[in-house]
């Protein structure tokens, strides 16, 4: 194929290359704008990146958002923020038994870091932009400001574990908001619960299909970032009913200063629901019955409000990735450091229950040796 030479291409109107480079998606934009310089002038067009931010993320088309995104930078620096993952990389070196070695006698101050640096951060200052897509068929768009229910901050939210569920309760009484998934929307009939638990047909299709991307914005420091990992990392048949489907996404967020354990998980849990099948006469219909964020520290304990903010401010200005399996290895590196944690943890207290008893019974032995 015969290539055309530079004078060609420079002699092209640059209407024609702005009619080409509207058409690429994120990553061939970003390709297409190191070629030549014509491109790389035209790909820092503002309306370029917002059509693909548009597309990515449908609810970046509503003008609330808009707004705050050119009031943090503009689309391009946008995507450029929440198109690749976060990575934590250095999972694996941190030693995991060195969650252990901090003092006991350690302040409240010490122990959970710099005070100063949580009065500059308030729950008011985070914008969470959430999107769900099902084989890349947008299903849902929310848009959340601030921390729901953080008013008291200086009281229950500051010290509770925090989590922010995206589907209020009023929302599943009301069913305003509640994402629905049909057979309209890519999902393969079911005629009953009966036969799918036996070839797991739509649990495939849904563990394959469903994307989430939940970006975090900090309005203040004009920051933001993906804290989801687009495809679910696992899943699960929610016991006791069948009919109920839970998916996990999350990544892993930097800690420290923060936490000993130096490193926490974010976690999102979707679930959904079988309220028809084709048995009943209506095509196989899905809810959505939660779905939420959370932090969890090493120890699988649910990390309070205010750890979550200085954690959030954190994560947004640590490494990212476009290559989605060093996500997946730096998941799996932290479930395998929670494991051996876990492990060490049920060992040491096997040693202290054996002690108890060898105790308890030298205890009943010298009883007995001095009243007989």
């Amino acid at each position: 194929m015969a290539v055309a030479p530079a004078e060609s291409i420079a002699s092209l109107s640059n209407d024609l290359f702005y009619d080409i480079l509207r058409r690429l998606d994120g990553p061939t934009l970003a390709c297409a704008a190191c070629t030549c310089a014509s491109f790389c002038s035209i790909s820092k067009e503002e309306i370029l990146w917002e059509n693909v931010c548009s597309s990515m993320w449908p609810s970046t088309n509503r003008e609330d958002v808009k707004i705050l995104i050119s009031f943090i930078g503009g689309f391009r620096k946008f995507y450029a923020d929440c198109f690749p993952l976060i990575v934590i990389k250095e999972v694996g070196e941190y030693q995991w038994n060195s969650y252990h070695e901090y003092p006991d006698d350690w302040t409240e101050a010490e122990y959970y870091g710099d005070m100063n640096e949580l009065e500059s951060i308030s729950p008011s200052d985070f914008v969470s932009i959430v999107d769900i897509k099902f084989k890349e068929k947008p299903i849902c768009s929310k848009v959340l400001w601030g921390i729901p229910n953080a008013n008291g901050y200086n009281g229950w939210f500051y010290n509770c574990p925090f989590r922010i569920d995206l589907l209020s309760c009023a929302d599943r009484d009301d069913n305003n908001g509640v994402v629905t998934l049909s057979v309209s929307d890519g999902l393969p009939p079911i005629t009953s619960m009966e036969r799918e638990k036996k070839d797991g047909k739509l649990w495939r299709e849904l563990r394959d299909g469903l994307l989430l991307s939940w970006i975090i914005v900090n309005k203040k420091i004009k920051q933001s970032a993906n804290l989801a990992s687009w495809s679910p990392l696992d899943g699960q048949r929610h016991w006791p009913t069948d009919k109920d489907f839970v998916f996990r996404f999350g990544s892993v967020l930097p800690a420290e200063d923060v936490l000993p354990s130096q490193v926490v998980q974010c976690i999102f849990i979707m679930k959904f629901r079988v309220v028809h099948t084709e048995q009943e006469g209506v095509q196989t219909t899905l809810r959505s019955t939660e779905l939420s964020m959370q932090l969890e520290d090493m120890e699988g304990a649910h990390v309070n409000g205010r750890n979550s903010l200085l954690i959030l401010k954190k994560a947004l200005s640590c490494r990212r990735s476009t290559n989605y399996s060093e996500v997946l290895e730096s998941c799996l590196a932290y479930s395998k450091m929670q494991n051996k944690l876990k492990e060490e943890k049920i060992r040491n207290e096997s040693r202290i229950d054996t002690i108890c008893i060898l105790s308890s019974i030298v205890a009943v032995m010298t009883f007995w040796y001095y009243v007989l």
